[in-house]
């Protein structure tokens, strides 16, 4: 049984780059997913709130869903927005930093202050991105959304294969800048009503305040949802990962803020020319049915606990 949290964020940006295709969705009332290992292997989920309980986002950019937002009004949300401190030659397509933060302020007024959650990541060390300057630029974030969010969520940055091709120059962050600046987030996060969450980065911040149990679990669609959710256990993306992850509905190599340190596009180019077989009528992201499809309709069903309502 699956289909029942409905995921947008992990291979592209669907809310920056693709709000009408996902609006026609859900006015359509249906999705379908390639399997990026399987092309031919088609997931179709329906997108319905009787049998969608909750709606995850991940977006350097909410701004193109809003006029759709009434669409969503009926579904569970969880909205993770991305804000860092870097400059167009780390990430060229991304809005202004003043605008998102003004952005992520209307939408937490929204769909509410459990609905919304504040992603400081990845996190890389460098001459002009140095630990000195990460440390302003969170207090600075992390004080201008105070009231906006309750959760702050850290990473560092992951050396995969795209990320080293498309950012060669990119280095690890050693354990020693790893505890000093978690100790500090920790900290900031804490004065302006956040809790600290790093993202697969094990548990060497708990010492410090930091929630280490995992940034988008069971738990946290509860408290967004205020419902109890009777959901099948699920191992993370990844051994580090404790996050619950299922159904995503985007596609990889189809991003463009073409950010240097994406682990999910291949070089520009292909991403490019990828995106251009975008039709936003389409029940797919990218491209359309084809002859030798095999397409799965997920079974689907509310996890929803009915005879328990939450109180927070």
């Amino acid at each position: 049984m699956g289909g029942i949290i409905i995921n947008t964020g992990q291979r592209t940006d669907i809310p920056g780059f693709y709000a009408e295709w996902f609006a026609n969705r859900l006015q359509e009332g249906l999705v379908c997913v390639r399997n990026p290992y399987d092309p031919r292997q088609v997931s179709r989920y329906r997108l319905d709130p009787s049998v969608v309980d909750v709606i995850g986002f991940c977006t350097k950019n909410p701004a193109p869903m809003f006029p759709y937002m009434e669409l969503l009004k009926d579904y569970g949300q969880y909205w993770f927005i991305t804000i860092t401190p870097y400059g167009r030659d780390i990430e060229p397509n991304v809005p202004d930093k003043h605008r998102l933060l003004e952005d992520f302020r209307q939408l937490s007024e929204r769909v509410g202050i459990d609905s919304i959650g504040w992603r400081y990541d990845p996190i890389f060390i460098s001459e002009r991105y140095s630990m000195a300057y990460h440390l302003r630029a969170f207090e600075q974030i992390a004080s201008a959304l105070e009231g906006y969010t309750r959760t702050a969520v850290i990473s560092f940055i992951d050396l995969f294969p795209k990320v080293r091709r498309n950012f060669p120059e990119a280095k690890e962050v050693t354990k020693e800048q790893r505890l000093t600046m978690g100790k500090a987030f920790a900290a900031f996060a804490a004065a302006h009503g956040m809790t600290l969450k790093p993202c697969a980065e094990g548990d060497e911040l708990a010492v410090y305040g930091a929630d280490c149990g995992g940034c988008m679990r069971i738990q946290d669609y509860e408290k967004a949802i205020g419902s109890r959710l009777l959901a099948p256990k699920r191992k993370g993306a990844r051994a580090e990962c404790a996050c619950y992850l299922s159904c995503d509905i985007g596609a990889y190599n189809t991003c463009r803020h073409l950010c240097r340190y994406c682990y999910a596009n291949a070089e520009a180019e292909k991403v490019l020319a990828r995106s251009r077989l975008h039709d936003p009528d389409s029940p797919f992201l990218i491209g359309n049915y084809r002859a030798d499809d095999r397409i799965h309709d997920v079974p689907q069903k509310s996890w929803i606990d009915v005879q328990t309502r939450l109180m927070f």
